[in-house]
């Protein structure tokens, strides 16, 4: 059986630039993938509970369960409220600027998990070259009178530095769309909350006559982002 020991006796330089790029990728992805699962939460319950504070004339505790709260919603809700006085056009646009930057803020080193999941294959590709042709350079040495010997240690490097380009390249690469997947669960998290930071905005701020505990999570917005602003 194939052990680590054999992949880097046989692998040459390039064995270990693989390793390497797989042991950051593997952080890359255990950081991320944290990250991201903390910033979930229930967002119609995390509105909830900021407009039941506001309603309250309570402010500061609503900004303080945003401080408490992790993730891209709690931070975009946060801003929000701090720019609360400002008009609704204003409003709308801030509350797509967040969202811009905390979805870049989520999208964050997972392009050091594509390059790896892209360059590793290459890598053991450039291995396999390298191997046939220090295999035929051995041939030609050895011509006529050439032997299993005199070959077999290309091959091997060749097999070697692409199985274990493979080996890193296919986890990254679930693990890029893994997370890809996540981002865009809290995406929708954010496009829910800016409906529903509008629709506080236009029935408590904007001057109608509804009040903040009218408005309750779930319900629609003339003004929501959609999918194409967010």
């Amino acid at each position: 059986m194939l052990s680590l020991r054999f992949f880097i006796e046989n692998g040459g330089p390039i064995i270990w630039i693989i390793i390497v790029m797989g042991i950051i990728g593997l952080g890359v992805f255990f950081e991320r993938s944290l990250q991201l699962h903390r910033s979930r939460i229930d967002v119609t319950d995390f509105l909830q509970g900021i407009f039941n504070s506001i309603s309250r004339g309570n402010v500061a505790e609503a900004k303080l369960l945003c401080e408490d709260t992790m993730g891209p919603v709690a931070r975009l809700t946060s801003i929000a409220i701090s720019h609360k006085q400002q008009n609704r056009e204003t409003f709308e646009n801030d509350l797509n600027e967040i969202a811009s930057a905390e979805i870049s803020r989520m999208e964050r080193r997972l392009s050091i998990l594509s390059l790896i999941a892209h360059i590793t294959p290459m890598l053991g590709i450039l291995g396999t070259i390298l191997g046939i042709l220090s295999s035929l350079i051995a041939m030609q040495a050895e011509s006529p009178m050439v032997q299993t010997a005199d070959v077999t240690p290309g091959l091997i490097y060749g097999c070697v530095t692409t199985v274990a380009g493979l080996v890193v390249a296919i986890p990254c690469y679930i693990g890029f769309y893994l997370l890809v997947i996540k981002i865009d669960r809290l995406i929708l998290d954010m496009r829910h909350a800016c409906t529903e930071l509008l629709n506080f905005y236009d029935k408590f701020l904007g001057g109608n006559s509804g009040s903040l505990l009218d408005v309750q999570p779930g319900e629609s917005s003339e003004g929501a982002v959609n999918g194409e602003n967010v």
